[in-house]
């Protein structure tokens, strides 16, 4: 298996020292919006839920979805202002603003990661068993790369990272465990329903929601200095987001919202099935913006932990790492 491109946290001070261009996007009047993955994880289908139900049209904003690698790949490119907002990971975010003072913003989040580390043998299903093993990641410090830090750190506390050897996929880590070419990989939810559809029933050696319970997942980040000047545009995408989390929640829209989440690679039963599980954890926010103050803390607090947050830097302060005035104004829009 070929290592993908990856984008470590060492070099974000050199991402944020790039000069910072006016990208294409902002040029030609659209919004780029990064789904993270090729093909793009599950989290994205609100993203293409708005898109495909026109939902974007609906409030009056030009909106191109566009996958990228990695939710790490899609910050950069925010920073570098090649597009206008990415669905990155929390803690790398924290860690960005913290180390370098990157010019990003929260303005919508997905609180409930939905992480397992699983193994497709049966009889390699405890932490002794990860020592030296090959993991199925992302990327090198991407989001199923801090997920498994995360995990380990409170449910295997006697396996450090260095002990596993990460592998990275992109979002491919379940082909490559039904092609018997890993044991273990760092999975969502659908990744699971695949794995079962083909058989292969995974055992879960590590669960986010119980390691923990306060963690984050993602954040729709964009760059402070473009939303002060394009403000108007960020809100209806909310909006649209907003719409788009709604419709999701309709029963009766399920098929429809399959028919999106196309993209992923799934295929339709499969991605009814994760809906159903996806919507069960409360997974795209409905009536709040995702950006739980005790949550967003709690990941902070970890980050230090953890040495996401280097030494001698401050940690980044709730108030500069969310903006909840947009979701605000999408909302009463919406309403």
């Amino acid at each position: 298996m070929t290592k993908k491109s990856t984008f470590a946290f060492a070099g974000v001070a050199a991402w944020c020292a790039l000069a910072l261009p006016a990208g294409p996007a902002a040029a030609a009047g659209k919004m780029v919006i990064a789904a993270p993955g090729i093909p793009p994880i599950y989290a994205s289908v609100i993203l293409y839920v708005a898109e495909k139900e026109g939902l974007f049209k609906k409030h009056g904003v030009d909106v191109e979805v566009r996958p990228f690698e990695t939710g790490t790949a899609a910050a950069r490119a925010v920073l570098t202002g090649d597009i206008d907002i990415s669905l990155s990971p929390t803690n790398l975010i924290i860690n960005q603003i913290s180390n370098a003072q990157a010019d990003v913003v929260a303005i919508y989040g997905m609180p409930h990661p939905d992480w397992v580390l699983a193994s497709i043998d049966p009889g390699k299903t405890s932490c002794k068993d990860l020592i030296g093993a090959a993991v199925g990641v992302d990327a090198v410090g991407g989001a199923r790369s801090i997920a498994l830090r995360t995990m380990l750190a409170t449910g295997c506390p006697e396996v450090k990272i260095e002990d596993v050897s990460q592998v990275a996929l992109s979002s491919n880590t379940a082909p490559a465990m039904l092609a018997g070419r890993l044991t273990f990989g760092v999975l969502h939810l659908d990744d699971l329903a695949v794995l079962e559809a083909q058989g292969k029933k995974p055992s879960i050696v590590l669960e986010m929601k119980k390691t923990n319970p306060t963690s984050h997942y993602l954040l729709f980040i964009v760059r402070q200095d473009r939303l002060k000047k394009n403000r108007d545009a960020y809100v209806r995408v909310i909006a649209a987001l907003i719409d788009a989390a709604r419709f999701m929640q309709d029963p009766n829209n399920a098929d429809r919202v399959a028919e999106a989440a196309a993209a992923t690679g799934h295929g339709k039963d499969i991605n009814l099935l994760a809906l159903k599980q996806f919507l069960a954890i409360g997974f795209w926010p409905v009536n709040d913006d995702g950006l739980d103050e005790k949550k967003l803390e709690a990941m902070i607090e970890i980050s230090v932990r953890n040495g996401g947050i280097q030494a001698g830097r401050e940690p980044v302060k709730y108030d500069r790492l969310v903006d909840r005035s947009v979701w605000r104004d999408a909302n009463a829009m919406v309403k």
